[in-house]
């Protein structure tokens, strides 16, 4: 569950500490275009790390099944975050309300997974009573550990071979809940061997395969109950879609098998702090402000997977690594029959 709870606290990673409350406060009230401008930095490697983790997988050889032939697999998915991802250059007049205190134009601060700490900056706001108010506040720091430079998934995955050459696939996530969040995943895809049908398959010491594959996460946190800042009806929800295309080519021997592909990963998530919401200042309250963050990232790159299988009997297992924006690597038991 571990990335499950890094996912839902893209935002503020401060949500648990004592002064939550005050950091929600302070950044909604530096305005919602500011707030959304630094947010879509802040957690763009988590959300980007998702989309190439949750798309890895899908083959664990160049061969496809026997006609008629099923398999179970259990597959576990890991991207990794590099250190050019773990901060980012915020540039000062991009945002309408904060500057950074020694006036300078830009300066590189934390990402989700970067520093702890992070700069302090000015912000300005408009105050219901005083008029325009400025404060001192600190960014949001990162949760940068030994443990947080990567994000793994799993996932319940099972291929059938309705036709010669062909093996369709289906994987889930069933839907797990923890505490106030909840998380469901699933996804669909085709392995096609393109030489299956030709007369010298049989004797090509190689398979060539092409996977196409469609992999959907989403999930929501709800905090009201929380009381981190006022207002109500308060969650947070994070809706991934991936799209997969690779070419694979293998051996196709009995027991051990190599295989290596390349291919397309494109990707699109959204992430979005819904509800109502109240800056509050001692005494003093603002209006309401209603579903203020909606964050969109797409993304698209290419990947390289390297990878070798093993199989005796109807148990089999395989591993492979990804090169790409994200490198991944990805672990698979499998059982056929």
């Amino acid at each position: 569950m571990r990335s499950f709870k890094v996912i839902y606290l893209l935002f503020f990673c401060v949500l648990s500490t004592s002064n939550a409350q005050e950091n929600i406060n302070e950044l909604l009230a530096a305005g919602v275009a500011d707030t959304q401008r630094f947010a879509k930095h802040y957690i763009a490697p988590a959300t980007e790390g998702l989309v190439y983790g949750i798309s890895n997988g899908w083959f664990n050889n160049a061969k496809s099944l026997r006609r008629f032939g099923f398999e179970i697999s259990v597959v576990g998915n890991t991207s990794f975050i590099k250190d050019e991802k773990t901060s980012f250059n915020m540039v000062a007049s991009d945002f309408e309300n904060i500057r950074f205190q020694d006036n300078s134009s830009t300066k590189v601060v934390p990402t989700v997974f970067g520093a702890s700490s992070s700069e302090t900056v000015i912000l300005t706001y408009d105050d219901p009573i005083f008029g325009n108010q400025e404060v001192t506040v600190s960014l949001p720091g990162g949760i940068s550990s030994s443990e947080s430079s990567f994000i793994p998934t799993a996932f319940l995955q099972a291929s059938f071979s309705p036709l010669k050459g062909t093996e369709i696939k289906a994987r889930v996530v069933p839907k797990l809940a923890y505490q106030d969040a909840e998380l469901n995943a699933y996804g669909f895809g085709i392995q096609q061997n393109l030489i299956s049908w030709l007369p010298a398959n049989k004797v090509l010491p190689v398979a060539i395969s092409a996977v196409i594959a469609y992999t959907h996460l989403d999930g929501v946190y709800d905090f009201t109950s929380s009381n981190i800042v006022a207002g109500e009806n308060q969650k947070m929800t994070l809706d991934v879609n991936s799209m997969l295309y690779q070419l694979v080519v293998g051996t196709k021997l009995k027991i051990i098998n190599f295989y290596g592909s390349v291919g397309l990963i494109q990707g699109k998530t959204t992430t979005e702090l819904l509800g109502r919401y109240k800056i509050v200042n001692g005494t003093v309250s603002s209006d309401d402000i209603i579903n203020p963050i909606s964050i969109t990232n797409k993304i698209s790159g290419m990947r390289t997977t390297f990878g070798a299988s093993l199989k005796l009997a109807f148990f089999g297992i395989n591993a492979d690594y990804t090169i790409a924006e994200y490198d991944s690597a990805s672990l698979g038991i499998n059982f056929g029959f």
